[in-house]
């Protein structure tokens, strides 16, 4: 009996005796079945009956999950056509070194099914001819990403345009995903969203883009929440690009520009379709934008109709400005500020920082979205609390009176 036909003969056996929890499988590490309306949950590891991801790709069904041991798989590579899918490392993050490998010539892991779920998991080094290829290819509807790294790949994540999904990214890091400009004359970026329905980045770490974009996406609604973004051993092209507009809720992150970046621009907002499309929103509230270039754009609107609201945001440059129409409330622009580490892009405030109890209350929700500020970053991926004494202060980080 096969490995997928012993997965459904346990489950009919399980469902029959209404057990809750079972131990299954050629070993007793292999299958791990739980309630009748549970499916199989398939073991991955050197120790375990499947030894490769992809082994579990093809005998995983609908609703399965699977938890691949740390360690590394080399050129291993996988696509995916379940729905409701989890996928997980334990023990620490597996590392997939695609080592130029890719699926359909597409990704390390290219998933087609709805509701997809991937933790704590590492990609890395997949390259494709068409100059694309990526961590994960996302074709499917609904993907939840949490604690994963992205790094060294053409692209780090790549979706497809299905205008009824969302896309949810959480405390995971993107890196070096890119591609040789200079030789190819194309773009690799660390976060690439097509027109889906919505887009969340949150509470992540995504930096050094080299050349491309890190984060470049066409949903319908954003929220950037509480991230650190930026160039810190590369130069990117945007840190952050909504090329088609829509609705954009940019909230307390960190966003640093090289000053070797060949774009001047640090985010840009309808700069390829929709310049003219009303009913459209770009909020930005509580970010700190440090621009390092010796001349450059903090954000750059090219919606005619559709103002960047900007509210209580540190806008540090030397002679960086705004472009576009835009609205602007207790803001405040510098070439310099009293930053705890500069040197390390640690950007909370320090001591004495001009910023300290300069902004302004918040009791603004726009589309049913509270604009107020009520976590910040912490590094690495991590979020806390914003604790307050006293009014807000400017910027992606309140002031640590306690420090």
């Amino acid at each position: 009996m096969n490995l997928k036909r012993l997965a459904f003969h346990h489950r009919a056996v399980i469902w029959g005796r209404r057990l809750k929890r079972s131990v299954i499988g050629i070993t007793a590490t292999t299958i791990l079945l739980s309630s009748p309306s549970d499916s199989a949950t398939w073991l991955v590891g050197a120790q375990h009956e499947l030894k490769l991801p992809s082994q579990a790709a093809k005998l995983a069904g609908d609703g399965d999950i699977v938890l691949i041991a740390a360690g590394s798989y080399a050129g291993d590579v996988a696509s995916w056509r379940q729905n409701r899918l989890v996928l997980r490392g334990m023990g620490g993050r597996p590392h997939l070194k695609a080592q130029g490998n890719a699926a359909e010539d597409k990704a390390i892991w290219v998933f087609k099914g709805q509701d997809i779920r991937v933790e704590d998991i590492e990609f890395s080094g997949t390259a494709v001819r068409a100059l694309n290829g990526a961590g994960i290819r996302f074709e499917g509807t609904h993907l939840t990403v949490i604690n994963c790294h992205f790094h060294h790949n053409q692209m780090g994540i790549l979706t497809g345009a299905n205008p009824a999904s969302d896309i949810l990214i959480d405390g995971s890091e993107f890196n070096d995903n890119s591609v040789d400009y200079r030789l190819y004359g194309k773009l690799g970026h660390n976060i690439y969203i097509g027109n889906i329905r919505r887009f969340t980045l949150r509470h992540s770490y995504v930096h050094d883009a080299d050349t491309g974009h890190n984060v470049k996406s066409r949903a319908q609604q954003n929220y950037l929440l509480y991230n650190r973004i930026g160039d810190e051993h590369h130069a990117s092209s945007y840190l952050v690009d909504f090329p088609d507009g829509g609705q954009a809720f940019v909230i307390g992150n960190q966003l640093r520009q090289s000053p070797q970046s060949e774009n001047s621009t640090m985010l840009s907002f309808a700069g390829e379709h929709n310049q003219n499309q009303p009913l459209q929103t770009l909020y930005l509230v509580n970010n700190t934008f440090v621009d390092d270039r010796p001349t450059g754009i903090f954000v750059n609107n090219h919606a005619t109709t559709t103002p960047a609201i900007l509210i209580n945001n540190l806008l540090i440059g030397h002679a960086s400005r705004m472009e576009g129409l835009n609205q602007q409330q207790h803001n405040i622009a510098s070439d310099k500020m009293q930053f705890y580490n500069p040197d390390q892009y640690d950007y909370r405030l320090s001591a004495g920082a001009r910023a300290i109890d300069q902004g302004i209350e918040l009791g603004l929700a726009v589309n049913g979205f509270n604009l107020a500020p009520e976590f910040q970053y912490r590094h690495p991926l991590g979020v806390e609390i914003r604790r307050r004494q006293g009014p807000i202060d400017v910027g992606a980080y309140e002031f640590d009176h306690g420090h």
